[in-house]
């Protein structure tokens, strides 16, 4: 059964950034620094903790009502360690953006707005965050100048990675999956923020541990229903961007060395 056409709730993007070893930040114990940020693997667990104990009260509380005993499985919630990293990441990138450029975020967005989409009680650390970056992601998509075309690549790629998440029939033509995205105005939205996310994250010098690379840009957008989450992988214009992951080996000549880039970013 095909989805309902998807209209924009949010924006869709994500970035390409710096390995730790590129920019000689190395520590294990480092999930990413942006900037003079840092975000330790001990605050990724307690984030990623915090959220499983909340659902797993909250699925508890529930099957007591109904006489019933969870499964193990029925005890966890979706998030990832992933998960929040990208959230961490994104929400201190787009508060450098919307200080460069002077912007008002306006707090609309609360926790108790995202919960069932998210699958997290409100009280959730993660949920919390997810409403803070809501307002700064909706506000950047408002005021970034978007994209005036998008390939067919770019729109394919997109429709990728809401095949599950948006229960799209998959297989489906770019002809039909255009209909399905309408104008497309969320996927314009994407690429306008990943352009000025990416651009922050080379300016502030964001680099990201190996094992939580690559970063994407928590997102999502509403087929008139409900609200879907998901995370997807850098987009400009043309489709997946090929960008920052892995450092290129040091050259051997006394030639300056040019960007440390290599591994391209598959979707």
């Amino acid at each position: 059964m095909r989805a309902r056409r998807l209209v924009a709730a949010a924006s869709v993007a994500a970035l390409g950034v710096l390995s730790l070893a590129a920019c000689g930040k190395s520590s294990p114990d480092v999930a990413a620094y942006v900037g003079d940020t840092t975000y330790s693997v001990s605050r990724v667990d307690a984030i990623y903790e915090d959220a499983q104990a909340k659902f797993g009260e909250a699925v508890r509380g529930e099957a007591a009502q109904a006489g019933v005993t969870p499964s193990p499985e029925q005890l966890r919630a979706g998030v990832t360690r992933q998960d929040v990293v990208n959230l961490l990441v994104s929400l201190e990138l787009g508060k450098r953006v919307v200080a460069e450029k002077n912007l008002q975020v306006p707090d609309e967005i609360v926790p108790e707005q995202l919960q069932q989409g998210l699958r997290l009680p409100a009280t959730a650390e993660y949920t919390k965050l997810w409403g803070e970056w809501a307002d700064i992601f909706q506000t950047l998509g408002q005021q970034l100048p978007p994209p005036s075309e998008l390939s067919d690549e770019a729109v394919m790629a997109v429709y990728r990675e809401l095949q599950e998440p948006a229960g799209l029939e998959p297989g489906l033509p770019v002809e039909e999956v255009r209909q399905i995205f309408g104008e497309g105005g969320f996927i314009r939205s994407g690429v306008a923020l990943g352009v000025a996310l990416q651009e922050e994250a080379e300016r502030s010098g964001t680099s990201i541990n190996p094992r939580y690379q690559p970063i994407a840009v928590p997102s999502v957008v509403s087929n008139g229903q409900a609200l879907i989450f998901y995370s997807l992988p850098y987009l400009d214009a043309d489709g997946p961007v090929s960008d920052i992951s892995t450092p290129k080996p040091k050259p051997t000549s006394t030639e300056p060395a040019g960007d440390e880039v290599t591994q391209p970013v598959t979707g």
